[in-house]
């Protein structure tokens, strides 16, 4: 009973709270449709990536699948970021792939050097003024396609496609505008999309999908697609991004799982159903920074049980800074397809059909 007061309470106080911020964020997208406020407009497609709720929908990984399809159709891709908490994420920084650098996580934010490391023919820009970024980099690099990571709250940029993802797992009953749960903006948001992808569709009830598609049709455009992915694991990886051990050799090895990621518990399942031994999980704040007495208090614990250190791609950035240590290793994760494949790269391929 008392919970159920509490509840009562803190629904009383928040809804006012949840319309005033639904209201804000619906008024600014009128503004920006009725050309109150200017949108810019670049003469290159942009591809945006994003989400209407707090938290992982897998944007980090489905931009890497997005940016390395782009690149198999002879691409240049420029990935426009915030670049969350580093130092430049106020200014501006740019990174470029491939290149035999050694930037830090604490100026240009973990996501970043992840896309750097990982793909090929592409920059990163960060900061936050990402209208003002494009505008300056642009004649420097000089991109065939501009995707733009978590984008779909940013609409001073006109975009040439909207691609919203959403969680399978996330519970129907957090669809509400903060503070009420965890949606950014309601779901008037939603007819701007241009496709839907439902993230690790493989971990949830096939009724839970139906019942999120169900409630999110009636607020998307007509005829819109959906594609359902999950997260195919490809191996572990040492600090110096190493195959250090294959899938089949994590199978009954004791393992403590460090995420300090949005949604750290399907990072768990994905090391549970590969077959490690858990001894342990911790979990921190998604980009947390950590600290020298955290990763070695685990490192101690992990060497007296005989144990690897298990933990994220965008984690280990910040990890390595710290300490290199072979009992140290990250699962590398790519998007796999369950359903949609097809229709959405018949939707990239669109963008550049008519270029504006």
């Amino acid at each position: 009973m008392e919970k159920q007061k509490i509840s009562t309470i803190k629904k009383i106080i928040f809804t006012p709270l949840s319309w005033i911020w639904s209201f804000i964020y619906y008024l600014r997208r009128i503004f920006y449709d009725y050309g109150m406020f200017k949108q810019r407009s670049f003469q290159v497609p942009i591809i945006s990536v994003g989400n209407l709720t707090f938290g992982g929908t897998g944007k980090t990984p489905f931009t890497l699948w997005l940016s390395e399809y782009l690149y198999t159709k002879n691409k240049k891709v420029m990935i426009l970021m915030r670049g969350y908490k580093g130092r430049l994420e106020n200014s501006s920084g740019l990174l470029y792939s491939g290149k035999k650098i050694n930037p830090d996580a604490s100026d240009y934010g973990d996501e970043a050097l992840l896309f750097a490391r990982r793909l090929e023919n592409a920059t990163v820009v960060v900061g936050k003024k990402r209208s003002e970024n494009l505008s300056f980099y642009f004649p420097k690099v000089e991109p065939d396609v501009v995707l733009l990571e978590d984008g779909h709250q940013h609409i001073k940029i006109k975009r040439k496609l909207n691609i919203v993802l959403f969680d399978a797992l996330m519970p129907l009953s957090q669809y509400k505008v903060a503070p009420l749960g965890y949606m950014r903006e309601g779901f008037q948001a939603l007819k701007d999309a241009d496709l839907v992808v439902i993230g690790r569709a493989d971990l949830a009830k096939p009724t839970k999908i139906i019942s999120l598609k169900e409630l999110l049709i009636p607020h998307l455009p007509s005829g819109i697609k959906f594609a359902e992915v999950c997260f195919r694991p490809n191996g572990f990886y040492n600090c110096s991004y190493d195959l250090a051990y294959t899938l089949d050799q994590i199978r009954n090895r004791k393992v403590i799982c460090v995420a300090g990621v949005a949604n750290p518990q399907s990072f768990f399942k994905l090391l549970e159903d590969l077959g490690a031994e858990i001894l342990v999980t911790e979990s921190f704040p998604d980009h947390h920074f950590f600290k020298p007495d955290e990763i070695n208090s685990l490192l101690s614990y992990a060497k007296s049980e005989d144990a690897l250190i298990v933990t994220t791609e965008k984690d280990i950035v910040r990890i390595k800074k710290i300490v290199n240590d072979e009992s140290i290793v990250f699962l590398e994760v790519d998007i796999h397809f369950l359903s949609g494949e097809k229709e959405t790269k018949n939707i990239i391929d669109s963008c550049f059909n008519n270029i504006y």
